[in-house]
């Protein structure tokens, strides 16, 4: 669907299957969920963010951080030094997790078990561009206004929010900073304002990290779309896509429209 032609570090089938006719697709997944999918009949699970051995290899897509960032001018030595601390905190996280739980429980129950992450929000991504380049916004108001026909950003309870900059503000140039791990804070949204990007979109963004851009007082705008509704964009385009194939899909925990 993105024309890849490899697994991402961030995806990977962890338990194989075959004769598969029926799949439950979420975005999260716990061992009460794989059980859930035996009681429904469901043949497979596909859920969305990283377990197992791809939850330990997630930081290593960080730096396509990098690539976005020298795609909007800024140098190659500033890049990596602006995603250095976002990948090795994720690196050094992975000693705390619990990583194989979900894993292992799909063995035992001998539940086919597959997570992609990083193609589906490339997916959502290319939609979200689009949909920007279609409207050529003017003001940060006009990119919510278009990007809030997409069904599953209309009818989120988590709505789309500026929460730097303003909406009243002219959009500038912008970048869709999404389907690179995950959002990349504070250093990379400073770095792409002060190199000529004035509106940067994000997922989600932690708190912290917009208390420091508020301290910076560096001029530019941070929309944040809604991390549950931007990762059912893609989710339910692969849902959709299996029942095109005839697969019967079981949906939890997405944005169903």
């Amino acid at each position: 669907m993105v024309d890849w032609n490899s697994i991402p570090a961030d995806s990977e089938v962890h338990v194989h299957g075959k004769n598969i006719t029926k799949v439950m697709l979420m975005i999260d997944v716990t061992t009460a969920d794989l059980m859930l999918a035996r009681n429904l009949g469901c043949d497979a699970v596909i859920t969305h963010h990283p377990i197992g051995i791809s939850a330990i290899n997630f930081y290593k897509v960080i730096d396509r951080h990098i690539d976005y960032l020298k795609q909007n001018g800024v140098s190659e030595n500033m890049a990596r030094s602006a995603v250095f601390d976002l990948k090795k905190k994720l690196e050094i996280r992975n000693h705390t997790q619990i990583y194989s739980s979900e894993v292992d429980s799909s063995k035992l129950l001998d539940m086919p078990l597959v997570n992609i992450h990083q193609p589906c929000d490339e997916y959502a991504r290319r939609i979200i561009s689009q949909k920007i380049h279609e409207r050529n916004p003017n003001l940060v108001a006009e990119i919510i206004t278009a990007l809030e026909e997409i069904p599953e950003f209309r009818i989120a309870d988590t709505k789309i929010q500026v929460v730097y900059g303003n909406s009243d503000s002219f959009v500038g140039k912008w970048v869709a900073v999404i389907a690179a791990g995950t959002n990349g804070g504070f250093l990379v949204a400073k770095n792409y304002f002060e190199n000529g990007i004035s509106t940067v979109l994000y997922f989600h963004i932690d708190y912290n990290d917009l208390a420091k851009l508020r301290e910076s007082n560096i001029q530019g705008n941070l929309v944040i779309l809604g991390h549950l509704a931007g990762d059912s964009i893609g989710m339910n385009a692969l849902g959709n896509e299996l029942e095109n194939k005839g697969i019967r899909v079981v949906r939890k925990d997405i944005i169903t429209v």
